[in-house]
């Protein structure tokens, strides 16, 4: 009979006064029924942890698994315990690799260290490999030693470590290398030439006008034109080349493992970049439209003789730039005077910022006279007096003033001056009737306020307008004709007078001639300068004449140094001129002393070019 917490047990019989009398015993087994629960809750509460747990685990005794977990079995894809009971844990490692796995696992079980971790690659059943992480630990109970392997698979990680990477590393547009992999490689490429002695060369690819591309068509569709040009790049490659898109629309190439004579290695760099030149030049489809677009090209030789990249990226900067300048769609290879160059348009570039305050310009005067050698007016022509370098002249400064935008500071105070000179000759007999011309870049012209700009200065110093002849020149008739006439019109309305300089240089004008509010042209000297020995020009000069005359405009001839050019003028028809036979350039102070001094003294000649 069994009672709650009791166990009866026949124990022993005895016979006494002849009967058979039977004794029971009784133990208490509570402990032992508790003791049980507790052990079969903590094995439930250990399987329980064990299959919660994140990673595979895997517990072996010798090397030998006599359990795991369920994220174990579904890593390796197997369906039960008993498929992988008993055997070593190293079947589940891909066979290359095993050795590596035995030695962790015999340290863990040998060493005083009872931790160990490595990566490896796991082999599921099916036969397939994947990246696996093992962290093994020994755990000591009592007289046995046992493993436990904890196993992740590495495979998710792995994918966004290489997606990091490729953000990283790879520009997300074309798919090429970035910047940051190429300036990497290019450490590798500069030490492997150093090695092996052979040259490589570094090549910068800028297209040319792609900002026009964006702003016409959209960046949809310059971003079309960016992938399209970095497949045909790649199509350039050789074996070991490197491919960059660098930023924007510039891309650079490394070329490895050319000649190790620069002659030889430079013709290779040519041939490759002649390659790209006529690859990039074919045109693109771009959505339902055909594109035309240009590179232009800089390109260093190096050879890894302690050539630092910073120098080696600026040479091809240069170099491409050169390319531009040199009228795009080329090839520039860099020269150490290009550099040298560079550095004195630098050192001009920040000395011309300051002239302005430090005032080192002046307006230097040019008489312009008629048949008679009558003054009808002063052309005003900018100097820039340099406590160094004495005086420079406008060629040398004012085309680097307009790619750096000091062109508008500067032209407003050759307005200003002019103005306040107009001014002070307004009470002077021999100077109140004198026009006085000005050169006006296109970037000045085209400004939003110029008119008013123009406007506020004329009431400012109060001047008469009609003094004021404002010179334009026929490129800036190249483009925006009508806003120029607009300009121009405004201007007239004001009173200010226009004179078309440099004549017959350009095209697109003749078009326009009859619309534009001028009042004067100008021959260019290019025509003066072989006028009585060149047939043509004689032709030419006849032609302007007679369009002017025509157009109901003034004429007049630059460059005049010889009376026989001035006779040859004279019986084509154009009595104004304007040259070193009547007058050269010169300070104000000195113009105006010759004015006083008479007629006779303008035929005075001179060295100094306007």
């Amino acid at each position: 009979m069994t009672m709650r917490g009791l166990s009866l047990m026949s124990d022993s019989s005895l016979e006494v006064d002849s009967k058979l009398v039977v004794f029971n015993s009784m133990r208490d087994i509570s402990k032992h029924k508790h003791a049980e629960y507790v052990l079969r809750e903590s094995e439930l509460r250990s399987r329980t942890n064990i299959e919660q747990l994140p990673f595979g685990l895997s517990i072996s005794r010798d090397g030998y698994t006599f359990d795991v977990n369920n994220v174990y079995l579904n890593m390796f894809g197997y369906n039960e315990i008993a498929e992988v009971f008993g055997q070593p844990l190293t079947n589940q490692i891909s066979p290359q690799c095993r050795g590596q796995v035995n030695e962790l696992i015999r340290e863990c079980i040998q060493s005083d260290s009872n931790e160990s971790m490595k990566e490896t690659i796991g082999l599921r059943k099916d036969g397939s490999e994947f990246p696996l992480l093992i962290s093994t630990k020994r755990v000591v109970l009592g007289d046995l030693t046992f493993t436990y392997a904890y196993l992740i698979d590495l495979t998710e990680r792995n994918k966004a470590e290489e997606k990091i990477e490729s953000h990283a590393f790879y520009d997300h547009l074309t798919n090429l290398p970035n910047r940051l992999y190429l300036i990497q490689h290019l450490k590798q490429a500069l030490t492997l030439s150093a090695r092996i002695g052979r040259q490589g060369a570094l090549l910068s690819i800028d297209l040319d006008d792609f900002k026009t591309l964006n702003q016409t068509l959209g960046h949809e569709m310059g971003d079309q034109l960016l992938q399209k040009v970095g497949h045909r790049l790649k199509s350039c490659l050789r074996e070991g080349d490197t491919l960059s898109r660098f930023g924007g629309d510039e891309f650079v190439m490394i070329l490895e493992n050319l000649s190790n004579r620069e002659s030889e290695s430079d013709d290779q760099m040519r041939a490759v970049c002649n390659r790209i030149l006529n690859v990039l030049n074919h045109p693109y489809q771009l959505g339902d439209r055909k594109y035309r677009c240009t590179p232009s090209i800089g390109a260093t030789l190096f050879n890894g003789n302690k050539q630092e990249i910073d120098d080696l990226m600026k040479q091809t900067d240069i170099a491409m730039h050169q390319a531009k300048e040199g009228g795009r769609n080329t090839v520039c290879i860099y020269d150490p005077q290009m550099e040298v160059s560079i550095n004195a348009r630098a050192t001009l570039q920040s000395e011309l910022r300051k002239a302005l305050d430090n005032k080192e310009f002046q307006l230097h005067f040019q008489m312009q006279v008629d048949s008679t050698g009558h003054p009808l007016g002063v052309e005003a022509l900018i100097r820039w007096k340099h406590p160094v370098c004495d005086m420079i002249f406008p060629d040398k400064f004012i085309p680097l003033a307009e790619e750096t935008g000091l062109i508008l500071p500067i032209g407003q105070w050759v307005l200003e001056t002019a103005c306040i000179q107009l001014k002070k000759w307004e009470s002077d007999e021999f100077t109140r009737h004198l026009t006085l011309s000005i050169n006006v870049s296109a970037k000045q012209f085209r400004q939003i306020d110029f008119v008013s700009y123009v406007h506020a200065a004329v009431k400012r110093h109060n001047i008469n307008p009609k003094l004021l002849k404002i010179e334009l020149t026929e490129g800036m008739l190249l483009e925006n004709i009508e806003e120029t006439i607009a300009t121009m019109n405004s201007l007239k309305e004001i009173g200010v007078t226009f004179s078309l300089d440099d004549f017959g240089t350009g095209y697109s004008s003749l078009k326009y001639l009859k619309h534009l509010p001028l009042d004067q042209l100008k021959i260019d000297q290019s025509f003066i300068r072989e006028l009585a020995t060149n047939s043509c020009d004689k032709v030419i000069v006849r032609t302007i004449v007679t369009m002017a005359h025509s157009l109901n405009l003034k004429i007049i001839a630059e460059g005049v140094e010889t009376e026989e050019q001035r006779q040859i003028l004279f019986n084509s028809g154009c009595t104004n001129y304007q040259g070193y036979l009547f007058c050269k350039p010169m300070p104000v102070e000195q113009f105006e002393k010759l004015l006083r001094n008479g007629k006779e003294h303008l035929m005075l000649g001179g060295q100094e070019s306007g």
